[in-house]
């Protein structure tokens, strides 16, 4: 027995995920009620992983900064710059997949009693609010503005402290990183669950109606992963950017997809940039930022849905407006963590670009809610993805003895 165990410890996390994921299917097939039966395993999972990323946050960057070398280059500058760039040239890309093939909606009554942000003022204001949290609250609410700030604060302070205490430090985050490796390797076994009770319940019979909404969001999608990345990534390291595109879409994206969570992910983000051997100072603050601001799904979900119910109504749309409706959405996106229902919420902001009235805009929202199960998981899977390749795209074109070759063969 204890054979077997270690063979499945040791084997391959992906195949393993794939394999859940077809079982996942098939049980949801075969047997309805069992599938739903099993999604305790999906909960538990998703459940630990927000559990222990908080946790693993506060602790790993508080030690990375208390023991950082002086003179250490982070590339911080560089990754916040391409989360950026990357967050608007997703909005962009959006614009353009809405008026290649315009998308119109049977607009539904709206089953959200949530009140939208009224502007990008207060989206920032709820932001800014977020940092100064108090630590203990922004731990247990999963507060990763608040953790971040309070992890870097402590860690600047703890720079100057003795060498025993920075060990200390170094030593839980150690200990807490074991924990998230053992969390992960029960990834097939959650995302099994996930899969299964995602099925059952939905058959995915309910999208049909939306079924050109849902492609018009997955082409956008795919064409940032597959082009606009992987051009971006190419510019920063000079490099064949694909072989870094498809490891982290690989190991990174397809969690994501089915956790539907970029809290829940960034475990597994950390685990990834550990494995593609890149600098620890960088990754344990990029990482957890990109959760909160690196957004481009999220982007496109606001355009597209926006434009759609633009088109609905009848509405001429010039290139000035639809170029400052990228800005608004990539200033919104990056603003998401901040608004309780992430993106979709944010759809009325943007609306309001063109007039649309609250009540159609949250009618909008509602048919958001109904594709979430594709669209939902195909941004998390997109923006958590991201946040992995940016940072090794910084990471290798400032460390000339790295490449994107010796980093995917490190996490092989």
């Amino acid at each position: 027995m204890m054979d077997i165990i270690k063979k499945i410890g040791s084997g391959s996390l992906v195949l393993q995920i794939v394999l859940g994921i077809c079982a996942g299917v098939i049980v949801a097939m075969v047997a309805p009620d069992a599938a739903k039966s099993v999604n305790v395993l999906g909960q538990l999972f998703v459940k630990a992983l927000k559990a222990v990323a908080p946790i693993l946050v506060f602790v790993i960057v508080a030690s990375s900064i208390a023991n950082q070398k002086k003179g250490a280059n982070t590339n911080m500058r560089s990754i916040i710059t391409l989360y950026l760039v990357g967050t608007f040239m997703a909005a962009l890309v959006a614009v353009v997949m809405s008026f290649v093939a315009p998308t119109t909606l049977t607009l539904v009554a709206t089953d959200t009693s949530a009140t939208p942000p009224s502007g990008i003022g207060e989206v920032l204001n709820t932001l800014l609010f977020k940092i100064v949290d108090n630590p203990i609250n922004a731990l247990a609410s999963g507060n990763f503005i608040g953790i971040l700030a309070w992890a870097i604060a402590l860690g600047f302070f703890f720079q100057h402290a003795g060498e025993t205490t920075k060990k200390v430090l170094s030593d839980v985050s150690e200990g807490v990183s074991g924990i998230v490796k053992l969390v992960i390797r029960f990834a097939p076994l959650g995302i099994f669950g996930l899969v299964a009770n995602t099925v059952a319940n939905t058959g995915f019979t309910a999208l049909a109606g939306y079924s050109h909404l849902i492609m018009v969001l997955l082409v956008a999608m795919g064409i940032i992963a597959l082009v606009v990345n992987p051009m971006i990534v190419w510019f920063t390291t000079k490099q064949n950017p694909y072989p870094l595109v498809f490891t982290c879409l690989k190991s990174s994206g397809i969690t994501a997809f089915f956790t539907r969570s970029s809290a829940a992910n960034i475990p597994v983000n950390m685990e990834l940039c550990k494995r593609l051997d890149l600098h620890e100072d960088t990754y344990s603050v990029s990482i957890p930022l990109g959760a909160t601001v690196n957004m481009g799904g999220a982007a496109i979900t606001i355009t597209v849905m926006t434009l759609a119910a633009v088109h609905t109504l009848g509405i001429q749309v010039d290139i000035a407006t639809a170029l400052l409706l990228s800005l608004i959405a990539s200033v919104s996106a990056c603003g998401a963590s901040g608004v309780a229902g992430g993106s979709l919420l944010l759809i009325p902001l943007a609306c309001s670009l063109f007039g649309v009235s609250n009540d159609v805009s949250m009618q909008v929202v509602a048919a958001g809610f109904i594709i979430g199960v594709i669209q939902d998981s195909a941004e998390t899977a997109l923006n958590s993805s991201t946040d992995v390749l940016f940072t090794a795209a910084a990471d290798i074109a400032a460390s000339p003895e790295k490449t994107v070759k010796s980093c995917t063969t490190a996490s092989a």
